[in-house]
């Protein structure tokens, strides 16, 4: 049910950020778009010079995540994104089918499954985890 309002969703998120010792400050907002539609941008900032950039299309009426980006970075090199951009012909990526990673190497081109996101729940968690992590 946390993807079924704003409020219930807004009350999630904060919720999360606003109890992690790691997390320092962020800027994250969501905006309603209607009465079903909404947006959820900002940035997290970790120790250590790591970020958190978050954006997502949210749907409250069907209860999920329409589309999404999110990309952590340390100071001004990008460590990686990820994104639910298809790529039917990678057939690395089918196991978590169009939810993936790119990381260097070739940030652009090289792309492992990320089986841990998903349309259906809130992503955050997982994410903070990732950058925590990386701490």
């Amino acid at each position: 049910m946390i993807l079924s309002s704003a409020e219930a969703y807004s009350q999630a998120i904060y919720q999360l950020l606003d109890t992690r010792a790691t997390v320092y400050r962020h800027t994250i907002r969501i905006y309603s778009r209607g009465a079903r539609l909404g947006v959820l941008e900002g940035e997290i900032e970790f120790a250590r010079g790591l970020r958190l950039r978050v954006f997502e299309r949210l749907d409250f009426a069907r209860q999920r995540i329409m589309t999404y980006s999110y990309e952590i970075w340390r100071d001004q090199q990008q460590l990686c994104w990820y994104d639910p951009q298809e790529h039917p012909n990678d057939a690395s990526l089918v196991s978590s089918f169009p939810h993936h990673q790119h990381v260097p190497p070739d940030i652009k081109h090289h792309r492992i499954p990320a089986s841990s996101l998903s349309f259906h729940r809130p992503n955050l968690p997982f994410l903070v985890a990732e950058v925590e992590r990386l701490l």
